[in-house]
């Protein structure tokens, strides 16, 4: 990578904290909701905090090209490209609930190479950089470790005993949710809701295992970074890097083993 990745992440910081302050004004207020072609809903709150990511990295790099959940892509081409989701998470957001966080991932030639994680309430925030551990930032009581110390996930564990969480059954097809439910059969306790927030729940050893489908590059595209740097594994259920281009499935452990454990659940028969 030609560029500095430390000057990126500062940037991605400083487009983060421009989001955050943002979005915090519409949260818990009645703000409208319209629907996407795909169903989901947006608000004022994912335009504005789009624009305003859109406006930082357009100010610092304006030749990179920038791919967004709410205003597509702008200049396709270029090698480096900045990935936005401004509330991944609309759905818990809109109802007061704060997992939603907004997620700013850099690919270089198609592999992300930084993800962050930011959760706009709560004041937590992931940062994952390419062969790297993740940092992971939040006030007093939100668990934050000391100074000096990095995410990590939960070693050593067992799929009957992993904790796997995954956002809704209602994304899964007729074809991947018995092998959804196939492997919830064999792990310890599932748990819903999250989104991308559940990622970064995985990157600090709380949750061990996260299956999902229909994910779309700006929903994923930081996550990689930030699992990876906290000793986790991230790909599709079919064991293949996250790609541009990817089918949509999703699986990250906090361990290769536990992931190579689900990926064979998810590829029986």
């Amino acid at each position: 990578m030609t560029h500095d990745l430390d000057a990126c992440a500062r940037v991605a910081e400083a487009a983060a904290d421009v989001a955050a302050a943002v979005i915090r004004p519409f949260f818990r207020e009645r703000i409208g909701i319209t629907r996407k072609g795909d169903s989901s809903p947006v608000t004022a709150a994912d335009r504005a905090a789009e624009q305003a990511i859109r406006a930082v990295l357009a100010e610092r790099f304006p030749d990179h090209g920038v791919i967004g959940e709410e205003f597509g892509a702008e200049r396709a081409d270029r090698s480096f490209q900045w990935v936005l989701d401004p509330i991944d998470g609309t759905k818990s957001f809109i109802t007061g609930r704060p997992c939603f966080t907004t997620l700013i991932a850099l690919l270089d030639r198609g592999i992300p190479v930084l993800g962050l994680i930011n959760q706009p309430i709560t004041g937590e925030r992931w940062l994952g950089l390419a062969g790297r551990e993740t940092r992971f930032t939040a006030p007093a009581g939100y668990g934050a470790p000391p100074p000096g110390s990095w995410a990590r996930t939960r070693e050593g564990v067992v799929l009957a005993e992993a904790q796997l969480s995954c956002t809704t059954l209602d994304l899964f097809t007729p074809e991947t949710r018995p092998r959804w439910e196939r492997l919830a059969a064999r792990v310890g306790q599932v748990t819903w809701g999250g989104d991308a927030y559940a990622h970064g729940l995985l990157a600090l050893g709380g949750v061990d295992l996260i299956a999902e489908t229909t994910y779309k590059i700006w929903d994923w595209a930081a996550l990689v970074p930030v699992i990876e740097g906290a000793g986790g594994v991230i790909t599709d259920w079919n064991g293949a890097a996250l790609r541009p281009g990817a089918d949509g499935s999703v699986l990250a452990a906090g361990s290769a083993a536990l992931h190579g454990a689900a990926l064979g659940v998810l590829a029986e028969a």
